[in-house]
């Protein structure tokens, strides 16, 4: 029964390292992707004197996509902006409760804001960007999907983050590949 337990703990945690990976993967190619277009662009107004007229508004909307999807990683990191002159005045006891708060009114937060990402996303779904002629809908998604990640992230930080005050680091591996260290501790 232990070994069952165990064996489903290391699966959960393989799971929760690929989909910070996967996360962190799209992150780095929006990125580039944001890079080339800007490169791409500079480039032929520079050699042609002319300039791409939707380069602008692709590298608007990957940065938009850039700042939800990225916010959910930021957050495990312990990254966002956050003011512990309360919580270090606390005993124990009431700094794992005032953490415990603080968690239930993010959730809340993030589970109200995916659901108006998706009131704006359906307004928005029949208007067309100016250059691309894209829905905005996609553009807008990128705020429900944001924060329905940051729910995510901050669930599997949560337990680790109200008992110990800590966050969750993304470990990758020593050996520059980028793929996600294991840990022996899980």
């Amino acid at each position: 029964m232990w070994r069952r337990l165990i064996c489903r703990g290391r699966a959960l945690k393989r799971l929760e390292r690929i989909f910070v990976a996967l996360n962190a993967w799209a992150l780095i190619l929006m990125l580039s992707a944001m890079t080339l277009v800007i490169g791409a662009n500079i480039t032929s107004r520079y050699l042609t004197g002319h300039s791409f007229p939707w380069a602008d508004e692709v590298a608007r909307y990957l940065m938009i996509w850039l700042t939800f999807t990225g916010a959910g990683l930021i957050l495990r990191h312990g990254g966002h902006v956050a003011i512990t002159r309360l919580q270090d005045a606390l005993p124990e006891t009431g700094q794992k409760i005032l953490r415990a708060c603080i968690v239930a009114g993010l959730l809340i937060f993030f589970a109200f804001m995916v659901h108006v990402g998706l009131q704006y996303a359906q307004r928005m779904q029949f208007q067309v960007t100016p250059a691309l002629r894209l829905p905005f809908v996609y553009v807008y998604a990128a705020m429900p999907i944001g924060f329905g990640l940051l729910i995510l992230h901050l669930l599997l930080i949560a337990r680790e983050f109200i008992t110990a005050g800590t966050y969750k680091p993304v470990e990758m591996a020593g050996d520059g590949t980028g793929a996600l260290a294991d840990r022996p501790d899980g």
